[in-house]
């Protein structure tokens, strides 16, 4: 996890003043996100779509697969002891913020950025994106949940009034709705604009919601 992350990239289609880092759910790959890109129209936009390494998952009887950390259980319940582990969030979120880095060495400033993801990805933008030294343009968060919620005293002053957008699936039998909404309340603070959408789905991304996307991006990364 010392090196950078394989990616799939997208590139912008004039030169790129922006950029898109989104990362993919358990058991997927870069791949995953790579047939929306086209919807946003954002030629201006690099994409950036990693490929999180592969790890034995708990939950799954240890097989493994493509993940950002290990889950241990599926229950959201905070005094059935650690979910997740907390070495793996934090070897993946450094591994993320080499990514944004290499953005800024390409001549992308932090301000340009927008970093998100999808379920496991969508936890992951939110905890490294909160943490981030330097302000993102926006916080991407879809289908996922706070990770390490006891250890927001971490959060960067840089990205405390960062816009973020969540949205959920009202059905979602993996990451229930109310474990999205708890995460998008803690990120509520006064003149902040944290946004909540939810769709009669489960656990995925609905075109309605690719729309939202679209609109939001463009609010957050205009040209």
């Amino acid at each position: 996890m010392n090196e950078m992350l394989p990616c799939v990239e997208i590139d912008a289609k004039v030169p790129a003043t922006a950029s898109v880092i989104f990362l993919h759910g358990l058991g997927a790959d870069g791949h995953d996100f790579e047939p929306a890109v086209p919807l946003f129209g954002l030629p201006w936009a690099r994409f950036i779509l990693p490929h999180a390494p592969a790890m034995p998952i708990t939950i799954n009887g240890g097989y493994v697969m493509p993940a950002w950390y290990d889950i241990r259980s599926l229950g959201f319940d905070p005094h059935a002891g650690p979910r997740e582990d907390e070495a793996h969030i934090r070897a993946s979120a450094a591994a993320i913020t080499r990514l944004v880095a290499r953005e800024n060495a390409r001549g992308i400033a932090s301000d340009r950025i927008v970093l998100g993801g999808f379920s496991q990805g969508g936890a992951m933008a939110l905890y490294t994106g909160s943490r981030h030294p330097e302000t993102l343009a926006g916080l991407l968060v879809l289908s996922a949940y706070e990770l390490l919620a006891d250890k927001r005293e971490e959060q960067a002053r840089a990205n405390f009034d960062t816009p973020a957008l969540f949205c959920h699936g009202r059905h979602d039998p993996l990451v229930p709705m109310f474990a999205g909404r708890a995460a998008h309340d803690a990120a509520l603070r006064p003149g902040r604009d944290v946004r909540w959408h939810d769709y009669p789905i489960q656990h995925e991304v609905s075109t309605a919601e690719l729309e939202l996307v679209s609109g939001w991006l463009h609010e957050r990364l205009p040209r």
